[in-house]
């Protein structure tokens, strides 16, 4: 039978002003798409948390982000606010948008990992990786051409239906991308996307961003992988303790790396087992394609299995739903929505067209 992906789609939505006012158009421009995506078993959290799963159920955990989110990134927050009064929901409904992973959890022996991340330095800086999420979301990716009032700087986001951040590249060079680790008790603090969002909002360079996350109440267990116009890293995290690695070429996959965290690594054997297979392939892959590369080149090695992860057909299970290749030099998002092998490539570059 021949393999046929899911359909993808692409928005592209252009953000201006002070935090408010960008929440606000975020909320306005996105309103149809988010009550159909609150609709569908409230965020298709039923499908992870039970087909009874209701806001009431989950308005406790919610208030104790708010609290931190708040305390942490006071400006998203606000953003956060504004998307509630632009898309016409409650506020619980706005934080939902952003914790969806958080109030799903992990499973030790369920969950499979997500992600493929690479980041090169040299003539041509690079950060690029496969996107692995369970829950069907090839149809919700988001592109965000934010403005900023306050700096007058820019940031190309990618993310979600009404979820604030997930990865990009700011115009001051600086590009953050991202694997699932699984270690500890995931706790209340600034969920990892947000997190990122926040890395982009605010920092210029792969140093700046490590001290950042240095001083941020992070609420659980991630990898970031940095890289700007003259270096890279990928920092993990795991109950609270940070873990910093530099490189020229850097891969990462959803196993710990560091070998202080390895001991204290959730993710279950056989998933551990298809990390490194995409860690040793993408690795190969970089190897095969030298350094004179266009975005082209990175995404044939993100067609290709096993670092393209293929539908299976259950929304509970993880799988490719888009690629991404960032150019810190030339402020450049290059995105593939849905499995890549059949996506076209959109691309999009800062300053932003008039």
């Amino acid at each position: 039978m021949t393999y046929m992906p899911r359909r993808a789609s692409l928005d592209v939505i252009d953000l201006k002003g002070g935090a408010r006012a960008r929440g606000i158009e975020l909320g306005r421009q996105s309103r149809d798409r988010i009550h159909a995506f609150l609709g569908d078993g409230l965020a298709r959290l039923d499908a992870f948390l039970g087909k009874d799963i209701a806001l009431k159920d989950i308005e406790h955990k919610l208030h104790r982000f708010s609290v931190e989110i708040e305390k942490e990134a006071p400006a998203l927050f606000e953003e956060i606010q504004g998307l509630s009064e632009g898309a016409d929901i409650s506020l619980d409904e706005a934080l939902l948008l952003q914790l969806r992973r958080e109030l799903i959890g992990y499973n030790r022996t369920l969950t499979s990992g997500d992600c493929t991340t690479f980041a090169r330095t040299g003539a041509a800086p690079v950060l690029g990786q496969t996107i692995d999420l369970a829950g069907d979301l090839d149809d919700c990716v988001t592109v965000m051409r934010v403005h900023y009032e306050e700096t007058q700087d820019t940031s190309l986001i990618l993310s979600f239906i009404g979820l604030l951040g997930y990865l990009g590249l700011n115009s001051r060079g600086l590009a953050v991308g991202l694997n699932l680790v699984l270690a500890g008790d995931w706790g209340t603090g600034l969920p990892p996307y947000l997190a990122i969002r926040h890395l982009i909002d605010t920092c210029a360079s792969v140093d700046e961003a490590i001290d950042t996350l240095s001083r941020l109440n992070i609420s659980n267990s991630r990898s970031f992988m940095l890289c700007d116009t003259t270096s890279a890293a990928f920092v993990e995290l795991a109950n609270g303790s940070l873990a910093v690695h530099r490189g020229h070429e850097l891969v990462h996959a959803n196993h710990y790396l560091d070998p202080a965290f390895e001991p204290v690594d959730e993710l279950n054997v056989f998933a551990r087992n298809g990390s490194r297979r995409r860690l040793e392939a993408c690795r190969a892959w970089l190897a095969s394609l030298g350094d004179d590369c266009t975005s082209a080149d990175y995404f044939r090695m993100f067609a290709e299995e096993p670092i393209c992860v293929s539908d299976t057909g259950k929304r509970t299970v993880e799988k490719t739903v888009a690629a991404v290749v960032m150019d810190p030099l030339n402020l450049a998002l290059h995105v593939r929505a849905g499995d890549p092998r059949a996506g076209d490539t959109r691309s999009f570059k800062m300053p932003f067209p008039n």
